[in-house]
C-alpha cells in the first residue's frame, strides 16, 4: 500500500514512537504530579512539553496544555474565553473544529475573513472583516496551513492586523506543527491549537493548546490533578488546573516521542523534503490534460486535485481498489474553502505527504492518475 493520506492521520509511525508505548504501557503505571517521576525528576508530560515548545517557538513549557487533540483544544479554548470576548473573526479556510463550535455555542457573533483561488488569506481581508463586527474585543482565528490546498498563511501579518483591533490571535497548527516552521511567540500568536496524530508522528488522541503569558481560559473541567488536594473551592484570585483527571500519560509517551523524532530530523530538513515531493507531484499532475490542481505552487505537505469527468470520491476508490493508493477525498471537513476553489460540493482528492513517502510514491500516484485519465 502507498499511504498519501498523512494529512488526516500519518502512517507509518516511527519505530521509536511504537516502542515508547509498547513499554508504557508495560511498565508500572505513571502518576502524574506524584513522587514516582522518571527521567531525572521530570515525568513523562513535563518532558513532552519541553519537547513541543522547541517545535512551536514557545519558551514557557508549562504554557502547553495536554488534551485529546486539535478538536478539544478549541472547543476548550472557545468555551473559555472571558465573557467580553464573543466575537470571532475565522478564515474561510477553517476545518469544522473550528466553523461547528463558533456557531454552534450561544452567544458568538461570527464573521469571516475570504481567502483567494489558492487559499491564501490577504491581511486587507482581515481588515474588510473588522469593518463586519462591532466589538472591539474578541479573537480571530487563523488555519495556519490549508489542509485542502497547502496554503501557508503570513501569520506575522495577520496577528498585526488582529492586535491593532485590539483582538487576540488564535491558530490552529494541525496541519502545520511538526512539518513546517512555527514560531509562536515571534509571531504574537496568543492561543495555539494542535493535534499530535499528524506531522508530529504520535498517537491518536493526543494533542493540546497553548496559551500566551497573560491570557486566562476557564477550564472546562474540575477534578483531581494529584496535587493540592485539599482545596476544592477555588476564589477569584485563584487559577484553577486545566488539566484534570488521569492523563493519556501512555499516549503522551508516544507524542514525546513522536517529537524527538522530528527534532532529530529537524524541521527544517522535514519543510524541505516534503516540499520537494509536493512540487513534483504538482509538476506531473499539472502535465495531465484533465487534472485541475488547487493551491500556490509551493506551501504546506498537502495537494488537492480533480481529475475532469469523474468524481473525487469515484476516483479515491478507484486509487484505493485497483492502485493500493490511499489518499482523502470529499471536502476534507473544510467546507467554505471550497467555494473559493470551485470545487463544491463534491470537494477534491487531496494527497497528504509526509517525510516518510518517497519520490517512488509521488511517481505512482501521478502514473496512476494518469491511467484513470486516459480511461475517461
Amino acid at each position: 500500500m502507498i499511504y498519501l493520506n498523512n494529512a488526516a492521520t500519518s502512517y507509518p509511525k516511527p519505530k521509536e514512537v511504537l516502542e515508547v508505548q509498547e513499554v508504557a504501557l508495560s511498565l508500572p503505571p505513571e502518576s502524574q504530579h506524584r513522587s514516582n517521576s522518571v527521567a531525572g525528576g521530570k515525568d513523562t508530560a513535563g518532558l513532552c512539553r519541553e519537547k513541543l515548545s522547541r517545535v512551536l517557538g514557545i519558551t514557557r513549557p508549562g504554557r502547553i496544555f495536554f488534551t485529546s487533540g486539535a478538536t478539544e483544544s478549541l472547543n476548550r479554548i472557545f468555551r473559555g474565553l472571558p465573557k467580553d470576548c464573543r466575537t470571532i473573526i475565522a478564515t474561510q479556510t477553517e476545518h469544522n473544529s473550528v466553523l461547528r463550535p463558533v456557531y454552534n455555542i450561544p452567544g458568538f457573533e461570527v464573521a469571516v475573513a475570504p481567502c483567494d483561488g489558492t487559499g491564501r488569506v490577504d491581511p486587507s481581508s482581515l481588515e474588510e472583516a473588522f469593518s463586519k463586527v462591532r466589538a472591539d474585543k474578541g479573537v480571530v482565528v487563523v488555519n495556519h496551513c490549508s489542509n485542502v490546498t497547502g496554503a501557508v498563511q503570513d501569520v506575522p501579518a495577520l496577528a498585526e492586523v488582529a492586535h491593532r483591533h485590539g483582538f487576540m490571535l488564535l491558530l490552529d497548527a494541525s496541519q502545520s506543527a511538526g512539518c513546517l516552521p512555527v514560531e509562536t511567540e515571534a509571531w504574537g500568536v496568543d492561543l495555539l491549537a494542535f493535534t499530535g496524530h499528524k506531522a508530529l508522528f504520535g498517537p491518536r488522541g493526543t494533542g493540546g493548546w497553548y496559551a500566551s503569558e497573560g491570557v486566562e481560559i476557564s477550564p472546562l473541567f474540575y477534578g483531581g490533578t494529584g496535587s493540592d488536594s485539599d482545596k476544592y473551592i477555588y476564589g477569584p484570585s485563584d487559577t484553577p488546573p486545566q488539566e484534570t483527571g488521569t492523563q493519556n500519560l501512555p499516549g503522551i509517551a508516544g507524542l514525546l516521542a513522536g517529537a524527538e523524532y522530528v527534532l532529530s530530523r529537524g524541521i527544517a530538513a522535514i519543510e524541505e523534503y516534503d516540499a520537494s515531493l509536493r512540487k513534483e507531484l504538482k509538476e506531473r499532475l499539472d502535465a495531465i490534460p484533465p487534472v485541475r490542481t488547487y493551491g500556490p505552487a509551493g506551501g504546506g505537505p498537502v495537494l488537492s486535485f480533480n481529475i475532469k469527468g469523474i468524481a473525487a470520491s469515484d476516483a479515491g476508490y478507484i486509487l484505493q481498489n485497483e492502485f493500493g493508493i490511499t489518499v482523502r477525498t470529499g471536502l476534507h471537513c473544510s467546507p467554505l474553502i471550497h467555494k473559493a476553489l470551485g470545487s463544491a460540493p463534491g470537494g477534491t482528492l487531496r494527497a497528504g505527504i509526509s517525510c516518510q513517502n518517497t519520490h517512488e510514491d509521488i511517481m505512482a500516484l501521478a502514473g496512476a492518475v494518469r491511467q484513470i485519465s486516459e480511461g475517461l
